[in-house]
Parts: structure tokens; C-alpha cells; sequence
């Protein structure tokens, strides 16, 4: 074992609880629950994983406390009946089994209900989304004093089902959104009663609960309780409410504050994406930490373990509590304790698994990174029956994670790239504000180097492959050139060669085209430099088709603070002398260019694959020379390739 990080690998008490290092699995939302919420063998193999992952203490998912309204998504954890006792049983056991302890997250969604109306909150103003997607009927029902006295108790009877299950902790959920932040925060809470207006009556409802809860469970079990540093809503709560609220909670016998940030309709707060800043709620842990005198929990974007150690260290809070980072690895801990950081697989913050093709589907919940997530067994690499000599045609992200788990089945494999490993994980990862996905190709070039496989740097031709029992092409893809006069001019490239890292930069009036994510992201970055005027062209009616939700909030906001201009419906017709020629609207349009970047898309590169196919040869194709993708995609069937050879 290392002595790296000596914090967070020291033990520490929740109440009278000893964790044994300071990680903390964040309650995080799978779907893999049955329908009706009880426990499914799916769920429970997801959280062995976690636990034999070495973390100290796992809070389970967030669990509804009534039949009525406090259910928020599809396959959602439930424990609002006794009848779901069993099944959490097997859960708190399977995680103690592995030496961890069990801690599960009690809640009502309150206007915050993906699955739609009927919903109740603290008062009738609607989470915009919801307003979006349902008009009228999303507008929340003000809960009455019986309703709110009703779930106080529900709340209370969660918590005692939690311990008689075999949990050691429970966390009531007081932040993102959720019910109990509806009656925290001025921002969703309206009403004239005791229960609303002073900082003290918001409180109420949460002090109420907390103390049902006390009454149930005994004051010598420990509850804990997670709340938003602040919602980032314009009039919402703000941290001095969340310091009283967290004093409040310590007076009452609360053995820990969790603390994090946002809601759903500031969800880039909530589940920072990797263009806002790593631990972007870290600050208000420690705000809240030097106020009392229980143990403080710090999250978000908190995704390698020396920056952890340093929270810790440094005295900002007690706990690392980490949702993202352990399902881009749930060995995480183990490889950080035994002197292994860079074997841990990097959660980016990409969201694309975790929200944007999961939960935000309806599905349950999977990883950039992590392909197995949610698949343990079904994915599981198993020494090959067979070794045989496998090639690799590219060292991109999908290419590399063929070649790794190839090579982690024993057979014997050589990886071609004719420039450097990574692909075009360089040039996605040389802004600043995407610095993450260096972590990733740390970590893929780091795996095939400790795997000893061997890489000639060539671009292989169907002669470099004979020999070879299989090839597994992952060639990527290649700019797709604008046809357009003009287009071949010396000051017309692409995007894709300015970001390269060893570029030069262009200067001045530069113009875009093309307002895809590659397109986008090439003129936030060049926005940056003071004095270039950036103007991006884009054909179709909006920009930044198929980015993820939290891209698109960022990038939007970056789009409007560096003054970018942004031309849809746009065509480009020609490329003059220093100037772009377009038709908006029906009418021609010049604009002065001293640099042309174009955008234009990516086309697979998948000739060599077509070649080795109609020789008869074993060959499977993946990442973009199939189809341009992202990183997931690249990553997702780089690894199957690579359990299939």
C-alpha cells in the first residue's frame, strides 16, 4: 500500500460509525431497480463492484418514501413499504459483506418528477422543463399542512425500514431540487404559512423531517443529511442560508452535511460538465466546514485522488464523496490506496453515459469510460481460448482500447499509428476548458504501455497485416473538404489542424464554418485570445446539433460572453479574396476573413477495412471508420472489438 495519499486513506467517524478511508460512492441514480422499485440482481451486482472497490462508505441511490408522488424516474430505488425491506436487505449486506459501509439516500422528487404529473412541492411554481414538456399539468400542487405532516412521517418510517435493512447511515436528500430543497430555497418556495417567507419557516419542514426521522431510528444511529451549497438560482438560496441551515441541522443531532450544488434546471452546477471548473462546489464544503463542527462532505467534479488528498489536507472538508468518478471506475479507491493512480480509468465529465444516453433516455445509467458499467458479468474480460497474433490499425481512443483489452485476454497484439497514440484525442483535448480528456489519454497510452504491446508507427497497408489472425481497424476519420471555389486557398484549413497542438494559432478576423461540436468548440477557443473576431457560419437553422445538454448550456453561455457571431441558415457559396461569400435569407453576403476554418464533418476512413473484407481476412471495424462518433462510441466498441477477437 502507498503512503500517497495519507488523508484520504485515513479512517473516520460518521456519529459513532468508523469509515475506514474518507471515500464516499454520491448517491447517483442507476435505473436498474424493477419497475415497481424493488431490488434487482442487476442493482446489487452494480454496488458489489463499488463495494470491493475499497471505498469507505457507499450512499445508495436516491429511494422514494411514498406510493403517491415522491417518485421522480423510471426503475427508480424505492422504500416506501415494508415490502421493499427484503430486497434492501440483500443490498446493505452485499456492500457490508465487502467491508464498506452501507449508507442509503431517503427522498421526494417534489416538482422535479421525470415521470410527469401529478406532482406536489412546497408551492405551485413548476421546474421549467417539466413546463416545457407538459404545460399546465406540470404546475405542482401546493402541498397542504396534512399532506406535509403525512410525509414527515413517511419519511420517519423510510428511515427506520433503512436500519432495519441493515444500513448504518441514511442520508436525507435536502439539495438538488428535490422536495425538501422546495421548501429551502426562496426560489421555489412561495408560501405564507409557517412553513415559507423567513429563512427560519423554510427550514421548518426539514427540521421536522429530521427530527421523525431521529425519533424512528434512535439517536445513536447516524443520519446525514445533503444539501446545495447554493442552487445557482437567481433568488434562490444562497450559502449564508445553507451555513444556518447546516448549524441547525448539527444542533439537532445531524452526523454529517453533505454538501453539493445546483438543481435540475442548473444542472451544469449539479453535475459540473469538464468546461467549468474541477471541484466546482469544493467551496461551499468548505464554507460550511469552518461553521461546524460534524463532519463536512465535499463533491463534484472531484475526479483524481490527488486533487482529494489536497481538500482533505488542506482542511476544506472530512469526506470526498465522488458519483462520476467511481462509475468511470469502481476500483478507483483500490488502484489510488495501492499506489496505482494511473491505472484508475478517468472519468472526463463528458455526461454522455451517465445522463445524456441513461437517465436522460430513461435508460439505466452507463460511462464514457467504463463499458462494463452495468454489464459487470455480461462484459466481463475472460482469458481468450485460443491466443492468437491480433493487429490493431490505429491508435486512437478506440484503437487503444481494443489493443488493452485484446492484450488482457492473452492474445499477442501490435498496434499501428502512423502519428502518436491518442489520435485525435490531441486535438479534442487541447482547449484549456477540455483538459479532462488528457486524463483519458494518459490512461489509454499508460495501458498499452504497461501491456507491453508494441507499436510501429506506420499506417499500415494490407501487406503490413499478413500474418495476422485477425485486425481490428480503427483508423478514424478525415476532414471532409467544403466544395466550394475558393476552398483551396492558403488561408483556408481546417479546424480540426488549428487545434492540433503544435499549430500555429491564426489572428484576427476568423470565420468558421461549420456549427457542429468541432466547429463550435474551435471558435470558443479562439474567441479566447483578445483581438480575434470569430464568426461562426453554420448551414442548418440552429447550432451544436447533437451535443450533449450541458455542452450546449456551457458552450452557449461562453458563445454570448466572447461576443461570437453566429450565422444559421447560412450557406456558403464561395471563398474570395480574404472574405467568405454567403446566402442568408435569400440575399448575398461577404465577410471580411483573414482566416477560414472549416468544419464540415468527418468521414470514416475505412478503405483498409474494405480490403481486408474482401480478402476473406478476419477484420473488425470500429470507432470513426465505422461511423463519427464521440468518445464514448470510440471507447464503448473499441472494447468489444477487443472481446470478441
Amino acid at each position: 500500500m502507498t503512503n500517497s495519499f495519507p488523508t484520504l486513506f485515513s479512517p473516520c467517524k460518521i456519529g459513532n460509525v468508523e469509515i475506514k478511508n474518507r471515500i464516499c460512492k454520491a448517491p447517483q441514480t442507476t435505473g436498474l431497480s424493477n419497475m415497481d422499485g424493488s431490488v434487482s440482481p442487476r442493482l446489487v451486482r452494480c454496488y458489489e463492484d463499488l463495494a470491493k472497490g475499497e471505498v469507505g462508505m457507499i450512499i445508495v441511490e436516491y429511494a422514494y418514501v411514498d406510493r403517491k408522488y415522491s417518485k421522480s424516474a423510471s426503475n427508480q430505488l424505492g422504500i416506501c413499504d415494508d415490502e421493499y425491506m427484503v430486497g434492501l436487505g440483500w443490498l446493505a449486506d452485499t456492500i457490508k459483506n465487502n467491508d464498506c459501509v452501507p449508507c442509503i439516500q431517503i427522498e421526494h422528487c417534489g416538482r422535479q418528477r421525470f415521470l410527469g404529473p401529478p406532482m406536489k412541492s412546497a408551492s405551485s411554481n413548476p421546474w421549467p422543463l417539466m413546463y416545457e414538456r407538459y404545460g399546465q399539468a406540470a404546475i405542482p400542487q401546493e402541498l397542504t399542512i396534512e399532506e406535509i405532516h403525512q410525509l414527515i412521517e413517511d419519511f420517519g418510517k423510510a428511515a427506520w425500514r433503512a436500519k432495519t435493512a441493515g444500513f448504518e447511515v441514511v442520508e436525507i436528500h435536502g439539495a438538488h431540487g428535490y422536495l425538501i430543497t422546495n421548501f429551502l430555497s426562496p426560489f421555489t418556495n412561495q408560501r405564507t404559512d409557517w412553513y415559507g417567507g423567513s429563512r427560519e419557516n423554510r427550514f421548518r419542514f426539514l427540521e421536522q423531517v429530521f427530527k421523525r426521522c431521529k425519533e424512528y431510528v434512535g439517536e445513536d444511529f447516524p443520519l446525514i443529511v445533503r444539501l446545495s451549497g447554493t442552487d445557482y438560482e437567481p433568488g434562490g438560496m444562497t450559502i449564508e442560508d445553507t451555513i444556518y441551515y447546516a448549524k441547525r441541522l448539527e444542533e439537532l443531532g445531524c452526523a454529517a452535511i453533505d454538501v453539493s450544488g445546483g438543481d435540475h434546471h442548473q444542472m451544469v452546477h449539479q453535475v459540473t460538465p469538464m468546461q467549468l471548473s474541477k471541484g466546482h462546489n469544493v467551496w461551499a464544503a468548505e464554507a460550511v466546514k469552518k461553521e461546524v463542527s460534524i463532519p463536512v462532505f465535499a463533491t463534484g467534479s472531484i475526479t483524481l485522488p490527488d486533487y482529494a488528498e489536497e481538500i482533505l489536507a488542506s482542511g476544506k472538508a472530512d469526506f470526498i464523496s465522488m458519483g462520476r468518478p467511481l462509475l468511470a471506475d469502481p476500483y478507483w479507491a483500490k488502484k489510488a490506496h495501492e499506489g496505482c493512480p494511473e491505472d484508475i480509468s478517468p472519468c472526463i465529465r463528458c455526461n454522455e453515459g451517465c445522463l445524456d444516453r441513461g437517465n436522460h433516455l430513461g435508460k439505466s445509467i452507463n460511462c464514457t469510460m467504463n463499458p462494463t458499467l452495468c454489464f459487470e458479468d455480461a462484459l466481463a474480460i475472460h482469458p481468450a481460448d485460443i491466443p492468437k497474433k491480433i493487429a490493431v490499425v490505429g491508435g486512437g481512443p478506440a484503437g487503444m482500447k481494443a489493443a488493452d483489452t485484446a492484450a488482457l485476454r492473452g492474445h499477442e497484439v501490435t498496434l499501428f499509428e502512423k502519428r502518436k497514440l491518442g489520435g485525435y484525442l490531441h486535438e479534442a483535448s487541447y482547449p484549456d476548458f477540455k483538459d479532462d480528456i488528457r486524463n483519458a489519454l494518459r490512461y489509454l497510452t499508460t495501458q498499452v504501455k504497461k501491456r507491453g504491446i508494441p507499436v510501429i508507427e506506420k499506417a499500415a497497408s494490407p501487406e503490413d497485416l499478413e500474418g495476422f489472425d485477425a485486425v481490428i481497424v480503427a483508423a478514424g476519420a478525415s476532414p471532409v473538404a467544403l466544395p466550394v471555389p475558393g476552398a483551396d486557398q492558403e488561408f483556408v484549413q481546417t479546424a480540426v489542424d488549428i487545434l492540433n497542438p503544435e499549430a500555429k494559432k491564426p489572428e484576427g478576423r476568423i470565420i468558421v464554418i461549420g456549427g457542429g461540436l468541432i466547429g463550435t468548440e474551435t471558435a470558443v477557443e479562439l474567441s479566447l485570445k483578445q483581438g480575434n473576431e470569430v464568426t461562426v457560419v453554420e448551414m442548418l437553422p440552429e447550432i451544436m446539433n447533437g451535443c450533449s445538454d450541458c455542452d450546449h448550456i456551457v458552450y452557449s453561455e461562453m458563445i454570448k460572453e466572447h461576443d461570437i457571431n453566429i450565422l444559421t441558415s447560412a450557406r456558403v457559396l464561395e471563398i474570395g479574396d480574404h472574405c467568405v461569400v454567403i446566402e442568408k435569407n435569400g440575399r448575398r453576403r461577404q465577410l471580411p476573413a483573414d482566416h477560414v476554418l472549416v468544419a464540415a464533418g468527418m468521414k470514416p476512413n475505412n478503405s483498409i477495412y474494405e480490403e481486408l473484407k474482401k480478402q476473406g481476412r478476419t477484420v473488425y471495424n470500429v470507432g470513426d471508420s465505422v461511423k463519427t462518433g464521440k468518445i464514448y462510441d470510440a471507447i464503448h466498441m473499441g472494447y468489444k472489438a477487443g472481446l470478441k477477437v
